[in-house]
């Protein structure tokens, strides 16, 4: 049973019977269906079917066709789809080694790790390779994660003038990580101080206040899986949706995390907490990507 199941609200799928009938009902009534040729498998058919079960979100089967036209299930996966662009940084896309299934990773400054997500538009990077047309420049990123388990925490109080100067010094961050990874010493330096600095100052303030008064966002890898993180974000939207098979409720919500933007579903029974415009959301997820190729 995926983990990330009841995120997209089934919640209640128990045995391997259900999750059949929902597997089968996903191929049946598929929202949308997609096909590509696997060229290194002998030009198997591969095909993916998605069915939403509310708005954005749901449930992908993937497989193969065989010579007698015949479907073949391997594997399935919940998901959700990012609503807008997240980042324009260059993408490479690798293969999982047991299943069709691939892996993005995208080196973004603003949350100073190299980000690595879970590809969903499959069957689009498939035709780009079939067409020997990577590696594309000029690709933008759509970012959406799941989550099984979140606590809405309320925001740190800012003023307009230190929003700016945040916002200010998150600009300045980039510059120096882009500049360090270009080999320049002085980012290098400047940064290793900074953080020396930052580890000061919260080392003697912890010591009274609360962590998430001091910490205002963070993003970090969370777990042995590559593709599922840690978050702490400030909530820009949200809204509520329902499972129309199941009648679950999720919260879709737009969050900040250190500069970066994208969306997150939580299934309302796993949330913790009242999702606000300007609270926060804290809690472990599974990192997903669209990857948009630009028009010839």
């Amino acid at each position: 049973m995926h983990k990330f199941l009841r995120a997209v609200g089934f919640s209640k799928i128990k045995t391997r019977k259900e999750l059949t009938e929902i597997i089968n009902k996903t191929i049946q009534e598929a929202t949308t269906r997609e096909y590509a040729t696997l060229q290194e498998e002998g030009n198997e058919l591969f095909a993916i079917f998605c069915t939403d079960f509310a708005d954005g979100l749901g449930l992908a089967v993937c497989g193969e066709f065989d010579e007698k036209d015949v479907f073949t299930y391997e594997y399935y996966y919940p998901y959700l789809r990012g609503s807008k662009v997240s980042s324009g940084e260059d993408i490479t896309v690798e293969r999982h080694a047991a299943t069709e299934s691939y892996a993005g990773v995208c080196d973004e400054n603003r949350i100073g790790v190299t980000l690595i997500f879970y590809l969903q538009n499959i069957i689009a990077y498939k035709k780009q390779q079939n067409e020997k047309n990577l590696p594309i420049k000029g690709t933008t990123l759509n970012l959406s994660a799941l989550s099984v388990k979140g606590t809405i925490v309320l925001p740190v109080a800012k003023s307009s003038q230190q929003k700016r100067a945040i916002r200010q010094k998150y600009n300045d961050r980039n510059r120096l990580i882009s500049a360090a990874r270009q080999g320049n010493e002085a980012a290098i330096e400047s940064l290793t101080l900074g953080d020396m600095d930052t580890y000061t100052t919260i080392s003697k303030k912890i010591k009274t206040e609360d962590v998430y008064s001091l910490v205002d966002s963070f993003f970090m890898p969370f777990g042995v899986e590559c593709d599922q993180y840690s978050v702490l974000g400030e909530i820009l939207e949200y809204k509520a949706v329902v499972n129309k098979l199941t009648k679950e409720t999720i919260y879709i919500m737009r969050i900040n995390c250190n500069g970066l933007e994208f969306d997150v579903c939580i299934n309302a029974a796993d949330l913790m907490g009242e999702p606000k415009v300007g609270r926060r959301f804290k809690g472990n997820i599974w990192m997903q990507g669209i990857i948009n190729y630009p028009n010839k």
